[in-house]
């Protein structure tokens, strides 16, 4: 999870969009399984909170 954070904030600074997170961890949720893609979810709601204008 720690290194999940870091990862979604480079891509957010790197012009990736929410959305595409999104659909990322959607599509993760099939190879890696919902567990952890539900944890993902969770890790990027968290990291688009703080990077709330």
């Amino acid at each position: 999870p720690d290194q999940l954070r870091g990862h979604l904030w480079r891509a957010l600074e790197n012009g990736v969009t929410r959305e595409e997170i999104g659909e990322l961890i959607t599509h993760l949720a099939f190879y890696a399984g919902w567990p952890n893609a539900g944890t993902a979810a969770l890790i990027a709601k968290e990291v688009f909170d703080e990077r709330k204008p």
